[in-house]
C-alpha cells in the first residue's frame, strides 16, 4: 500500500510503534515536497520531528534507504544535516528533528548572498564524513534507461539520439577527474532550510560520493538560473574564479538534466501522486538537448580540460 494513501489514523498507529514519536498527544502535519516519500511533521510532548515515510514504489528509482540513513547521519556530523533520531527500515520510516526555518525557493538563488551561503553549506558537507555508496549519474542514467526498456515505459521521443553526446561529456569530464566527495546530489531549492544563521541541507535519498561539480551544476540547473549565477556559485565554492570548474559544473548540469529526465518518465508510470511527472521529465530532457546543441557547448568541452591555474 502506498504511504500516500495512509489515513491520519493509520499514520498515528504507525508512529505509535516508534519510541521517539509514541508520546501523546500527537499532532500530525503533512509537509509539501515529497515525491518519493511522505514527509510528516510530528509534534509530541517530546518535541517536533519529521517522519520520512518511504513509498515501496520508489524501489524502481534505485533508492537505497539504508544508505540514506547512514548518509543522513554523516551530514548531521558535517554540521549541515538535521539530527537523525531513529531509523525503522521495517516500517519504512526515518525520523529526523524538525528544523525551524524558511524553505528556500528558486528565486532566492538569484541573490548573491544566498549563492555564497549555499556554497559554504555544500563545502561543509563535502568536507564531512565520507558517505556510503557512490552516485554517478552516467551509471544511474544507464540503469534508468534499462529499466524503461525492460518495462516498456514511454520516454521522450528522440531521447536516445543524444546518447553519443552524453558519452562525449563523460569522456571530457574524465580528463580532469579529481575524485569524489560526499554529495547530496538533489539540492534543488526546497532542500535548503534557512534558519537565519545557516543553510541546512536536507533529503539524502540520492546521496553518495560524487564529483562536487555535479552538486553545483545540479543546483544551478534545478533553480533555473542564468550563467552568471553559475559562475558566482562556483567561484564562491572554490574561492576564486576557475574557468575549468565553471565549465565542469555546467557540463554536469547537462548530465543532471539528461539523467533526471528518465526519473520523471519512470515516475510518470509508477507514482500514485497526482503530479505531472511526464512534463517534469520533458522539461529536463529539452533543457539538456538545448545545451548540447548550443554554440558554446564545444567550448565547454575544451574548457573542462583546462589547467589547474585557470
Amino acid at each position: 500500500m502506498s504511504v500516500f494513501a495512509l489515513t491520519e489514523a493509520e499514520l498515528h498507529a504507525l508512529f505509535a510503534q516508534i519510541p521517539a514519536l509514541a508520546a501523546e498527544p500527537r499532532v500530525l502535519e503533512d509537509l509539501s515536497g515529497g515525491l518519493t516519500n511522505r514527509n510528516v511533521k510530528v509534534t509530541t510532548p517530546a518535541g517536533m520531528f519529521v517522519a520520512r515515510c518511504s513509498d515501496p514504489a520508489a524501489s524502481e528509482l534505485a533508492i537505497d534507504r539504508i544508505a540514506e540513513h547512514h548518509n543522513s547521519v554523516a551530514a548531521e556530523q558535517a554540521g549541515v544535516g538535521a539530527p537523525v533520531v531513529d531509523h525503522r527500515p521495517d516500517l519504512g520510516v526515518l525520523v529526523i528533528r524538525y528544523l525551524p526555518g524558511r524553505t528556500l525557493a528558486s528565486a532566492d538563488f538569484r541573490r548573491p548572498e544566498i549563492l555564497v551561503r549555499a556554497a559554504e553549506s555544500m563545502r561543509l558537507l563535502h568536507e564531512g564524513p565520507r558517505f556510503t555508496g557512490d552516485f554517478d549519474m552516467f551509471e544511474r542514467q544507464r540503469g534508468y534507461r534499462e529499466r524503461c526498456r525492460e518495462r516498456g515505459l514511454r520516454i521522450a521521443e528522440g531521447y536516445d539520439d543524444h546518447a553519443d553526446t552524453f558519452q562525449q561529456i563523460r569522456r571530457a569530464l574524465a580528463v580532469r577527474d579529481e575524485g569524489t566527495v560526499p554529495c547530496n546530489n538533489d539540492l534543488l531549492a526546497e532542500n535548503f532550510i534557512d534558519d537565519g544563521e545557516r543553510l541546512w541541507l536536507i533529503d539524502y535519498e540520492y546521496s553518495g560520493n560524487n564529483d562536487p561539480c555535479f552538486e553545483l551544476g545540479n543546483t544551478w540547473t534545478e533553480c533555473r538560473l542564468d550563467p552568471e549565477h553559475l559562475e558566482a556559485l562556483v567561484t564562491a565554492y572554490y574561492g576564486r574564479t576557475r574557468r575549468s570548474k565553471i565549465a565542469r559544473a555546467h557540463l554536469q548540469a547537462v548530465v543532471s538534466q539528461y539523467g533526471w529526465a528518465l526519473w520523471g518518465f519512470i515516475q510518470h508510470a509508477i507514482s500514485p501522486l497526482d503530479y505531472d511527472f511526464w512534463q517534469w521529465g520533458a522539461v529536463r530532457f529539452e533543457g539538456a538537448v538545448e545545451e548540447m546543441r548550443s554554440p558554446g557547448f564545444a567550448r565547454l568541452l575544451q574548457d573542462v580540460a583546462g589547467t589547474e591555474e585557470d
